[in-house]
C-alpha cells in the first residue's frame, strides 16, 4: 500500500479530474483521495496494477494498492481534514492490508527525496510512503503523521527508534 501526493490544491480540485487526469497519461492509480471533501475515486481494482511505481514494484505482492492523496508535499494531508479516511482504511481492511508502517514515518520533504527504501522492509507490507519504496525517487508524502492514518502506536507497528535504522532493531532483536 503506497501513499502519493498529486500536487494540488484539494480546496479548488476534485478527486474525479485528479482520476481522469492520471487516466489520461496512462498513470492510474487505484484511489485517488481529496481529504478535504473526503471524495474518493477508484480507477482500478486492487488486482489490477497501477502505475506509479517503477518497474515490477507494481506487482509486487497480492496486492499492491497505490492511493494519490491531493495535497502538498510541504503541508502533510494529516495535519488537516481527513473526510473518507475511515472508508479507505475499512477498503484496505477488506483486502487484508496490514495496519502498519514497517518502515517507520515518511520523512519531511525533501529530505524524503535522499530517502532509500529497503527491499527487505517493503517485502513486510503494509503502508509506505512513495518516498520509502525503493527505487522511487519521489518525495511523497512528506511528513504525515503514520498514526492518524493506522491508529494508534500498538504491538505489530513498526516505528524505528530515533538514530537507529529500522532493521537494526530487528538484528538485536535476533541476537537475543
Amino acid at each position: 500500500m503506497v501513499w502519493f501526493i498529486w500536487p494540488t490544491d484539494p480546496h479548488r480540485v476534485s478527486a474525479k479530474s485528479v482520476a481522469q487526469r492520471l487516466v489520461q497519461i496512462s498513470r492510474p492509480a487505484h484511489l485517488v483521495w481529496n481529504p478535504v471533501s473526503g471524495q474518493i475515486i477508484q480507477s482500478l481494482p486492487p488486482t489490477r496494477a497501477a502505475s506509479g511505481l517503477p518497474g515490477e514494484l507494481n506487482r509486487q505482492g497480492r496486492v499492491c494498492v497505490q492511493i494519490r492523496v491531493l495535497g502538498s508535499v510541504e503541508e502533510p494531508f494529516t495535519e488537516s481534514k481527513m473526510d473518507g479516511l475511515d472508508d479507505i482504511l475499512a477498503w484496505l481492511d477488506s483486502w487484508h492490508v496490514p495496519r502498519r508502517w514497517p518502515a517507520g514515518a515518511p520523512l519531511p520533504y525533501p529530505l524524503s527525496m535522499a530517502a532509500q527504501g529497503s527491499m527487505r522492509v517493503w517485502a513486510k507490507g503494509g503502508h509506505f510512503g512513495a518516498s520509502q519504496v525503493p527505487g522511487v525517487p519521489d518525495g511523497d508524502p512528506g511528513a504525515i503523521d503514520v498514526h492518524r492514518i493506522v491508529g494508534e502506536p500498538a504491538d505489530g507497528l513498526d516505528v524505528p527508534v530515533p538514530g537507529r535504522s529500522p532493521d537494526a532493531g530487528e538484528a538485536a532483536g535476533q541476537r537475543r
